[in-house]
């Protein structure tokens, strides 16, 4: 998997857009204005690949304790986000997917109901 994997697959995804809202590297993705993925460009150029996503906080310990590529979110509320280095080439693709998709639901259903309706 590379970044334009996470970018397609982010980007197929309803009312998705993208944003560099802190500087030049830092590449969010964002459903109806609120962050769901966040990645570091310059961690891929290194080959250390990571990706930042919002998890349900029990789940979030879970994986921390299941999976050695997952850490609690880096410069993000520990409770509420993850961080996942790809490069450790623990988590498949399928795997990293639901996460993302778990990520995107958890915003999804935080919408109030009037934005919520206008997703198919």
């Amino acid at each position: 998997m590379n970044i334009d994997d996470i970018r397609d697959y982010c980007l197929a995804k309803q009312q998705v857009t993208e944003h560099f809202p802190f500087d030049d590297n830092v590449l969010v993705f964002k459903v109806a204005n609120k962050m769901f993925l966040l990645t570091g460009l310059d961690t891929w150029e290194k080959g250390e690949a990571a990706i930042n996503l919002k998890c349900d906080p029990e789940y979030a310990l879970e994986l921390r304790e299941q999976y050695e590529s997952v850490e609690p979110g880096y410069h993000m509320s520990k409770k509420h986000w993850n961080t996942i280095r790809l490069f450790k080439g623990e988590l498949d693709w399928n795997f990293t997917k639901q996460l993302i998709d778990q990520s995107y639901d958890l915003i999804v259903k935080s919408l109030p109901k009037k934005v919520r309706d206008t997703f198919q």
